[in-house]
């Protein structure tokens, strides 16, 4: 019964698709309105199909219906309820499921968005997109990546149960969920870019349109990545968060575009440049995605994080080169129309501190790329096998890492257009000297390595910087409400209320991400693991901490059995790394202890049992800074809330050249004059009066 409603459901939404691409097809090419808003109507069925196949799913794995090769494959009757729902994206079908639900939520979202507007050829194109990519990850679950197949001969009475590392930590229901919310959302804004270059309506109406969508995938990518970090650092017990595996980095890449675009389209809208390369970088940022999907599935590369060989390999490649065939086509088509109406005035200037902010994040992805398909290349033409290592992608990426926090220090003072160096210098001098004062009080602690420092004093300066912007906005907005009349108290409220906005959030952003590099840089240049032998009630001190070897302890449930040694770090809290099998599996897997604290980790694993004699041999890394990596990640979704909330209109800059900033009749802070936003160079038209002007950060996100 649950294979017989899951095919249906995926039947239902995979027709949905396709008539709604047939019917928006001849609404476009004969200009019927009418059609156009009725092809619109099948997404809701699309949804409606999704929904009744994700519900048999569930119900197939959290009613144990072997039947299905699926759940027979990926759940056991000793599976707790938990890990029997997500056991839905604990594989490949159920993954290509999951995918198709989120993307015919987006599709059903999208429409009831533009609904007042659904017969505007824009929109019309856009779903059309959608409707096929929709259609395309449906047509996988009737074909090889089908779910709801079932098994050969008698259903067995109980099951595999899932992969024991996805039944180890809870995080398995937040990490996978997120990070296909992310890779899934980048479908609108390709979709939008498609329907523009197909209209014909080279402006840059599609992408206000789609700001909020891009940033919600964005976000959610961005959480999807860091919990993604969490979980491995949680449950695989090497004592690290990222290694530069092949999938880790499959969700890197459309993050580094996707940061990029993010930045550079503010450029569009204020001065009506790089259009070519945003539109280049929303088509990367989608092809992306689905090469990430290829080398996740496709059973390609090795991987703990990788699904087993599948037959979608070709079909997800195929898909990929479609997808940059079209974009590119299109681009190149309407390229003599892209042409900006004018270039950078200046080097020193918000739009060139953009443009070396897309530089370096593309160099970054590109670096990355290459690491990861390199053993793909070389495997298909010199026949052998090689490995691309963490010292290559440390030794590229760090330059290009210290480089964009410099660029998120530089970047929020610099006005658009032009501007001197008398300017600069006022605006910077505090947060250079704060990044001077952390790298001497660094040196008189002790620390040492030019890469640390360099990450600790830039990420001061950037934090300096953006802190600035936020202290400027927040008293602008107190002093314009003491202007209006308002008490102290509500005018307090307003500068706090002031934060709130695409600038300020970008901000809040950038802090967080300053908090991530000075977690990364603690943790992997001060780290320090090592091994300790212990019988019961024996101590040892390992890099300052003392730990106690109290007992071990036998821990049976339903689902798993587990030999917990129970361990005390400095005389608190007793912490407990364990060995543990799960339902009939003979697999063991080490699960680490850790004792977290905002100075430093303390992670512990059983790394041997003594086979005679009492001694137990336990891992011990002692990692600082690493807790503030959550920290900053938190703080990055906070940033990107503030950041989707509505603010003034922006007013677009004149594309033609202006005075320089500071000169003499020119508003030294852009829109400080008279005038708000009349300077050349203003940038206060979504501010508060006395505002510093907008920060447009080539760091990590100022969306």
């Amino acid at each position: 019964m649950n294979g017989a409603v899951g095919r249906t459901g995926v039947l239902l939404a995979l027709v949905a698709s396709l008539v709604g691409m047939a019917v928006l097809i001849v609404g476009l090419v004969r200009g019927r309105d009418r059609t156009v808003r009725n092809g619109q109507l099948y997404a809701p069925l699309v949804l409606l199909g999704a929904l009744v196949a994700t519900a048999a799913m569930e119900h197939a794995l959290v009613t144990h219906d072997f039947t299905l090769q699926y759940v027979a494959d990926n759940n056991s009757r000793e599976t707790p309820l938990l890990y029997s729902i997500t056991g839905m994206w604990s594989a490949l079908a159920g993954s290509i499921l999951l995918w198709g639900l989120l993307l015919a939520g987006y599709a059903t979202a999208m429409v009831w968005r533009f609904r007042r507007r659904s017969a505007d050829p824009l929109v019309g194109w856009a779903t059309l997109v959608v409707y096929g990519v929709s259609a395309f990850f449906f047509a996988l679950m009737l074909g090889p990546a089908n779910p709801f197949a079932g098994i050969a001969g008698a259903a067995p009475k109980d099951g595999l149960g899932p992969n024991v590392l996805l039944q180890d930590n809870p995080l398995v229901a937040f990490h996978p969920p997120m990070l296909y919310l992310g890779m899934v959302g980048f479908t609108l804004p390709f979709a939008f870019a498609v329907a523009s270059l197909a209209t014909g309506r080279l402006d840059d109406m599609w992408q206000r349109e789609t700001r909020r969508w891009t940033l919600f995938a964005w976000t959610f990518l961005t959480a999807g990545i860091v919990l993604g970090a969490w979980w491995s650092y949680q449950v695989l017990g090497w004592g690290g968060f990222w290694a530069w595996d092949p999938v880790e980095n499959a969700s890197l890449l459309p993050w580094l575009v996707g940061t990029a675009y993010l930045h550079s389209v503010m450029v569009q809208e204020r001065r009506g440049l790089l259009r070519i390369w945003n539109l280049s970088l929303v088509v990367s940022t989608f092809s992306l995605t689905i090469l990430g999907t290829f080398l996740t599935r496709s059973g390609v590369i090795t991987s703990v994080h990788s699904f087993s060989n599948s037959t979608i390999g070709p079909l997800l490649l195929g898909f990929f080169g479609l997808v940059l065939v079209v974009g590119v086509g299109l681009i190149a088509w309407r390229g003599d129309r892209l042409r900006a109406p004018a270039g950078i005035d200046a080097a020193l200037s918000r739009e060139g501190a953009f443009l070396a902010n897309n530089l370096l994040f593309v160099a970054f992805a590109f670096v990355v790329l290459l690491g990861t398909v390199f053993p793909l290349l070389y495997e298909a033409v010199r026949g052998g096998n090689v490995t691309v290592g963490s010292p290559y992608f440390n030794h590229l990426t760090i330059p290009v890492g210290l480089a964009l926090l410099f660029l998120m220090g530089v970047a929020p003072a610099l006005p658009w257009r032009k501007t001197t160096g008398t300017v600069l210098r006022g605006r910077l001098a505090v947060p250079a000297a704060l990044g001077v004062v952390v790298v001497v009080g660094c040196v008189l602690g002790g620390i040492r390595g030019i890469e640390p420092l360099l990450a600790f004093g830039l990420g001061a300066f950037a934090a300096g910087s953006a802190g600035r912007s936020l202290v400027l906005s927040v008293r602008g907005a107190w002093r314009a409400s003491r202007a209006a009349g308002s008490r102290p108290g509500r005018a307090a409220l307003a500068g706090w209320r002031g934060l709130v906005g695409r600038a300020n959030g970008g901000m809040v952003v950038h802090l967080g991400v300053v908090v991530i590099a000075v977690g990364l840089a603690g943790a992997t240049a001060f780290g320090h693991r090592g091994e300790v032998v212990l019988a019961p009630g024996q101590s040892a001190t390992f890099d300052g901490h003392l730990v106690t070897f109290e007992r071990l302890t036998a821990v049976t449930t339903a689902a798993s059995h587990a030999e917990e040694a129970v361990l005390r770090v400095d005389g608190g809290g007793t912490f407990r790394p364990a060995l543990t099998s799960f339902g009939s599996s003979s697999q063991v897997v080490g699960t680490p202890a850790v004792d977290s604290g905002w100075r430093d980790d303390v992670y512990l694993t059983i790394d041997a049992i003594p086979q005679q004699g009492s001694s137990y041999t336990f891992g011990v890394v002692v990692q600082p800074l690493v807790s503030w990596l959550w920290v900053g990640g938190l703080v990055i979704v906070v940033g990107s809330a503030l950041a989707a909330v509505p603010g003034r209109r922006r007013r677009p800059t004149d594309p033609v050249s202006a005075p320089v900033a500071g000169a003499a009749g020119v508003p030294d802070e852009p829109g400080s004059g008279p005038g708000g936003d009349a300077g050349p160079a203003g940038d206060a038209g979504d501010r508060p009066s006395g505002a510093e002007p907008e920060p447009a950060v080539a760091g990590h996100a100022d969306p």
